[in-house]
């Protein structure tokens, strides 16, 4: 089941919110928690048990780490406990992600001919894998308290808005939510708001400018030009986008109208004027989860600059692997650790007196190409399409690629518009007083409409991070 379904608006989120709002405050975890674990069923009947494994699993290892350090053993039986949660966690991961991977890989090198496994990749794990093992590393680490109760804990752990493509949540970020979170009509509209603007990015222009990348990413011979193969990687550029970001708008919203603050996971990244900068403002949360269990205690930049480049390049490999089991995923980790790598020893002097829009021009360069290496899933078709981009062997352009450009060139101004802070601050300045109050319930009553109205009319609408 997804956000942008009309099973999920028209029946699912609507009764759920019936109940748990006429439900005892006591009921209301229990409630979330069989509804979550319904909401990953829908999809993933097979797999729920491994989810269900990771929250009883990690529980385990929370309370036993807690034990450990009340009975002044935190650094022998609290740190086997850890070991075991990591090691665990990993191995389950590793396991479903990447042994037929690994496989494909051995067969490749060696010439052996060894069985796949054919595993179907579990719809989220990568995402509550990495919260249930922030969980036991920060209880470990004394910044929380072990959650006692495991239907509270399993709550978190299943919770349907963020568990099946984040934000990743730790459980520091929402402890006090998880026991004592109070509701509120303003929050709850506030939820909605957020909710529905995710969904507007969704459906109205997600989903329509993947549909062209879809169809740019399937032309051969004289079809494909230079300018097709630019306006293929524009259009995957603003999907992911606008894909990715309106599904974390829309599981923050759903996190506000049952109380409880998800952090922030986009800040207009293609506003960046660095590749430092941008993934500053992308999957922040992800960014967050690597630096603080990672990068710093790997010793971050306290061991000079040569320490600092092998720590990166340690996070990036990891980065890349993370995103999908393919050499594609791992170029593309690679590839930023070069980029941001070479900001830190040298470019960042060019770019401290470059003007801003030859910064936010190189960003948005490099992030493009990035983009297409990180969609094509065969290396071999990654670097036809990028030898297209660049004319190496294909026309500048063709009539099709004219007829697509002024077609579209509308459709991606509004996207470039969109993709920056300005409708934000625009927005907010419009709807700040009381009495415009009616004026924001009629726009967002006309974002509901019309994307219900492209939901029901069209066929594409894909999640991209569903199958991280």
């Amino acid at each position: 089941m997804v956000f942008s379904s009309i099973v999920f608006l028209c029946g699912f989120l609507p009764a759920v919110l019936l109940v748990y709002f006429l439900a005892p405050k006591r009921l209301r975890n229990l409630w979330l928690l069989l509804a979550s674990l319904f909401f990953y069923a829908w999809g993933e009947p097979r797999y729920i048990l491994i989810m269900l494994f990771s929250t009883v699993f990690d529980y385990c290892n929370g309370r036993l780490i807690e034990f450990a350090g009340k009975k002044g053993r935190r650094n022998t039986l609290g740190r086997a406990a850890l070991i075991i949660s990591v090691a665990g966690n990993l191995a389950v991961l590793c396991f479903f992600k990447y042994t037929d991977f690994v496989i494909n890989t051995v067969n490749a090198l060696a010439g052996t001919q060894l069985g796949l496994l054919g595993l179907t990749l579990p719809i989220g794990i990568s995402f509550y894998t990495f919260q249930t093992m922030s969980y036991t590393i920060d209880v470990y680490r004394g910044e929380i308290k072990a959650q006692h109760n495991l239907i509270s804990f399993g709550m978190y752990v299943c919770l349907f808005p963020q568990l099946i493509a984040g934000p990743i949540v730790r459980y520091k970020d929402i402890q006090r939510d998880v026991d004592r979170r109070e509701l509120s009509a303003e929050q709850t509209a506030r939820g909605l708001q957020r909710f529905l603007i995710g969904l507007a990015k969704k459906a109205l222009l997600a989903n329509q400018i993947g549909a062209l990348w879809d169809g740019i990413r399937k032309l051969t011979g004289a079809d494909m030009s230079m300018a097709m193969a630019w306006l293929g990687a524009a259009a995957f550029t603003f999907q992911i986008y606008f894909d990715f970001s309106g599904y974390s708008d829309m599981a923050i919203g759903l996190g506000e109208m049952f109380g409880f603050h998800f952090p922030e996971n986009f800040d207009h990244p293609y506003e960046a004027g660095s590749i430092t900068e941008f993934w500053r403002r992308w999957h922040m949360t992800l960014g967050a989860w690597f630096r603080e269990y990672l990068y710093i205690p790997l010793g971050g930049s306290r061991k000079g600059l040569p320490g600092q480049i092998c720590n990166l390049w340690i996070v990036w490999f990891l980065t890349g692997l993370w995103h999908g089991a393919g050499w594609n995923f791992i170029l593309w980790g690679m590839y930023y650790f070069v980029l941001l790598a070479l900001e830190k020893c040298v470019l960042w002097r060019v770019l401290e007196r470059a003007p801003k829009l030859f910064c936010h021009l190189y960003t948005m360069f490099f992030v493009t190409v990035g983009w297409v290496v990180f969609a094509c899933d065969d290396i071999q078709a990654s670097a036809g399409y990028l030898k297209t981009m660049f004319g190496m062997g294909a026309a500048y352009g063709n009539r099709l690629a004219l007829y697509e450009w002024e077609i579209y060139a509308p459709f991606l101004c509004v996207l470039l518009f969109a993709s920056t802070a300005f409708p934000v601050k625009a927005a907010k300045k419009l709807f700040k007083k009381p009495l415009r109050q009616p004026l924001l319930m009629a726009y967002t009553a006309a974002l509901l409409a019309l994307s219900l109205a492209f939901l029901v009319s069209g066929s594409y609408n894909p999640f991209l991070y569903f199958r991280f």
